[in-house]
């Protein structure tokens, strides 16, 4: 690892940039919706904004006691969050770099953070087994999904925000109600841990990614296995 992140030009494969100052490797990068910063998330506890312009780092977000595990934007650019596996995640303003709200509540490390498009709520996923839903202008948490058997690697909104989707070691994704916390289904099928799951555009469908070398597509209604032809092996 050379604790770097590089942007390259898609059209001619030639780099533009590279954003060093990190001194540890960088596990988590992201752009925001306009296309001109960059968050990166590093082992070495900080998080970083970048100029995509220029390549020069705008603020370096300081605070976390342990290393970065995930970091997102919201959608308007002006806030970002980063969880760590100090058992935290952490609301910041992009504008100045500072910290606004220590989200806390569980037991172990946060393995991913989400905001909703709207970007008044977030999830976090934990390998404490669940997920947490917070209201991002409070910081107050309003509502905790219990149910998984094993550590929570990924989480995502739907796109109209009402449900959520996360992604376990314990072979399997659930689907949940944002405001109550209630779980809606189960989605078995998978033989290993789901590292990986996502909503399409529409939040019609669902993928799933596992380390039994396979991809799941689940369609709605709620989501029920596709086709055979729909499962797709490595």
């Amino acid at each position: 690892m050379d604790n770097t992140a590089k942007l390259w030009d898609v059209e001619t494969g030639q780099q533009i940039a590279s954003l060093e100052g990190h001194s540890a490797e960088i596990v988590s990068l992201n752009f925001n919706t306009d296309g001109d910063k960059i968050l990166t998330g590093s082992f070495d506890n900080t998080a970083k904004v970048w100029d995509v312009r220029s390549g020069r780092c705008l603020h370096t977000l300081a605070g976390h006691r342990g290393e970065i595990s995930s970091t997102q934007f919201d959608f308007t650019g002006d806030y970002c969050i980063t969880g760590s596996i100090d058992r935290t995640c952490k609301l910041w303003d992009v504008n100045n770099g500072q910290c606004m709200e220590t989200l806390r509540g569980h037991s172990d490390e946060v393995l991913d953070v989400c905001f909703n498009t709207t970007g008044n709520r977030l999830v976090t996923a934990s390998a404490d087994c669940t997920a947490r839903v917070y209201n991002v202008m409070t910081g107050a948490c309003i509502s905790i999904l219990i149910g998984h058997e094993g550590e929570i690697s990924k989480v995502q909104f739907s796109p109209n925000g009402y449900k959520i989707i996360t992604a376990s070691s314990d072979r399997t994704c659930r689907l949940w109600s944002v405001e109550t916390g209630e779980c809606l289904q189960v989605l078995e099928g998978h033989s290993d841990e789901i590292f990986s799951c996502a909503f399409n555009y529409e939040g019609d469908t669902v993928i799933t990614g596992s380390k039994d070398n396979t991809c799941r597509i689940w369609k709605d209604n709620f989501f029920t296995p596709a086709d055979e032809d729909d499962q797709y092996e490595d």
